[in-house]
């Protein structure tokens, strides 16, 4: 199960999906001059905390357009069949902060669908740069993104640290969280201002950090949007940014390093021998908490590493273990959960290998920019000397001086529910950046504060991927076909889908469907038919053995709500490696991966009275 530098590009690309069908919507009018006349003349109303320096509008044509190259990642292929759009650039500052963040609406000059959805991002970047807001405008929508006020860059944290060596507070929260709010506002109200009208919905469609965006709007401000998709969601991310650099502390403590192949042998080796156990050996596992594979079965097993042999040992069967296990303190307590059985290890346990062979840590560069820039403060600090001990401080440090800033755990989705909105999630359960059973844990203390399953499921589904890597990408299982579209029935239909279409082609080249299965069921072979076929699989009740006991203990955040300041869920950047050659530009490349891209949609409270989220 390898991810390669073009299929974390692929997955920053397809993180905003375009729904079936459009809303009914009258046709946009438009005021002597036509819309080039309205594009230019807008004028924004500043958000309350925020002054309004600047407000640019330019008639763009449309057709073919090339996006730039964002390091690590190359430039994304063109978007072609674009049509004219007017680009508003509205720039905002907070009074005594000093910032300046740079809001983008594009808005089709036709066949706009009477919906707005808004853009996120990924890693350490907060907002999209162009591929998401190109998709959109084809789908019909007004689309807005922002980059914060912080570098829009993937790992360019440089705005994270004043001259003091003190964390730059007021940035990190308009990274956190205030700045994609204040671009709804602003986005919705250029809408209004464009098209002589409200938007009719609006939603939230990201992935990774993209995805967390989407939860930290629904925790924080349940008024911004009507539907939100929100994907192998970075949430927990106090937790779980610092977890994902648990594999390299491992190898690091344990002086073994295993390449690439053999960590892929052992992933094998588990995926073959718990397969059977959700009825069809078809490669993929529907509840990796429940695979009991011992690494130790593989020690003196020969291995072909660049046509080399080699032997599996003692000390890499202990390390994958670890790694499995997730991490602990140094007195055995569980800190989060670890890389799920069946995801690739080489995407957090990547590893260089010097001229003469020798093998050392290639850490995933998001959490080891977060263990550095925002923990040591010493953006140059050396990740290879932590220990067991210190990474168990540095983790309680990250928990105590983060989470209520960008932890976006918090179970109390009373507002959101309340407002009339609607939380879509899928996470396959390949996820080799964000544990996937995170997500779960979060679902799980959800339910436990707001009324059990049947209750939640009112307003807030998860559906679970067998196999599928991050963001669709880098695992073999069959990934949500158009999950948005799923979104936007249940939003403006009423219809909250029981099942997700999803599809994937194997190596073979055959088409595989499935129809993923709203937690808490998974999907089962009947025991008839092709198993590459969605029809012979059933939704049954999952296996007691796959449950695996919550981390959270829940404390009093500073709004007063019920939250999780203890070991919960943490949010983690993605991106994956593969091969020992390719180790350094896959680990840059999966970063990018981490800012999802997100879509809001918000409907008009002439149709909803009870929606307050003008």
């Amino acid at each position: 199960m390898r991810i390669s530098a073009l299929a974390v590009t692929g997955t920053l690309a397809l993180s905003v999906a375009v729904p079936a069908g459009t809303a009914s919507a009258s046709p946009p009018s438009f005021p002597l001059g036509g819309p080039s006349s309205r594009c230019t003349t807008l004028s924004v109303a500043a958000p309350a905390g925020t002054e309004v320096e600047s407000v640019k509008g330019v008639r763009r044509a449309g057709g073919t357009i090339t996006f730039p190259a964002v390091a690590p990642q190359p430039a994304p292929p063109p978007a072609t069949g674009v049509p004219a759009y007017c680009e508003v650039t509205v720039t905002l500052t907070h009074p005594g902060v000093g910032d300046r963040a740079h809001i983008t609406v594009w808005l089709p000059e036709t066949g706009w669908t009477g919906r707005f959805q808004a853009v996120g991002g990924s890693a350490f970047a907060a907002g999209d740069f162009g591929p998401g807001l190109a998709t959109a405008v084809k789908g019909g929508y007004a689309v807005a993104t922002t980059d914060a006020g912080v570098t829009p860059a993937y790992l360019d944290v440089g705005w994270a640290l004043e001259s003091n060596g003190e964390i730059n507070t007021p940035l990190l929260e308009n990274f956190a969280d205030r700045g994609q709010h204040e671009m709804a506002l602003v986005g919705k109200e250029v809408t209004d201002a464009f098209y002589g009208r409200p938007a009719d919905y609006s939603y939230w469609n990201g992935c990774s950090t993209g995805g967390r965006q989407g939860y930290m709007e629904a925790q924080r401000h349940p008024d911004d949007f009507d539907g939100i998709l929100a994907n192998a969601p970075a949430i927990n991310w106090d937790r779980y940014v610092p977890a994902t650099l648990w594999p390299q502390v491992v190898m690091n403590e344990e002086r073994t390093f295993p390449a690439p192949c053999v960590l892929d042998a052992f992933t094998q080796a588990a995926v073959k021998a718990c397969d059977p156990l959700d009825g069809a050996t078809d490669g993929l596992l529907s509840e990796p908490a429940a695979c009991a594979f011992d690494p130790r079965k593989l020690i003196g097993k020969a291995v072909d590493c660049d046509k080399k042999k080699v032997t599996i040992t003692a000390a890499d069967a202990d390390v994958v273990r670890k790694i499995w296990d997730g991490p602990k303190t140094p007195s055995g307590e569980r800190l989060w959960y670890g890389v799920p059985v069946g995801a690739a290890l080489d995407a957090l346990a990547g590893t260089k290998a010097d001229a003469d062979g020798t093998r050392s840590g290639a850490p995933f560069p998001v959490p080891a920019v977060w263990v550095s820039t925002f923990l040591e403060r010493d953006p140059q600090f050396d990740t290879s000397t932590l220990t067991y001990a210190r990474f168990a401080e540095l983790f309680e440090q990250s928990r105590t001086q983060y989470n209520r800033i960008i932890g976006t755990d918090d179970p109390d989705l009373a507002g959101f529910r309340e407002a009339g909105g609607k939380l879509l999630t899928y996470h396959g359960t390949a996820d080799q950046l964000i544990p996937t059973q995170g997500t779960v844990d979060y679902r799980q203390r959800v339910e436990r504060l707001m009324g059990g399953t049947d209750e939640v499921d009112t307003f807030y589904r998860l559906f679970l991927a067998p196999g599928v890597g991050h963001c669709g990408g880098g695992g073999t299982g069959p990934v949500p076909t158009d999950p948005l579209a799923a979104l936007t029935n249940w939003v403006e239909n009423g219809k909250a889908p029981d099942t997700l279409p999803a599809a994937v082609t194997d190596a073979d080249g055959r088409t595989v469907t499935r129809d993923l299965c709203r937690y808490p069921l998974i999907s089962t072979y009947t025991g008839h038919g092709d198993r590459r076929a969605a029809g012979n699989y059933r939704c049954t009740a999952g296996s007691e053995a796959g449950d695996i006991p919550p981390l959270s203990t829940s404390t009093p955040d500073s709004g007063g709500s019920d939250t999780s300041d203890g070991d919960t869920d943490s949010d983690r950047p993605e991106l994956a490696t593969t091969g020992s050659s390719t180790t350094l530009l896959l680990l840059a490349a999966t970063a990018a991966t981490l800012l999802g891209c997100g879509t809001l949609i918000t409907r008009r409270t002439r149709r909803f009275p009870h929606n307050r989220r003008r």
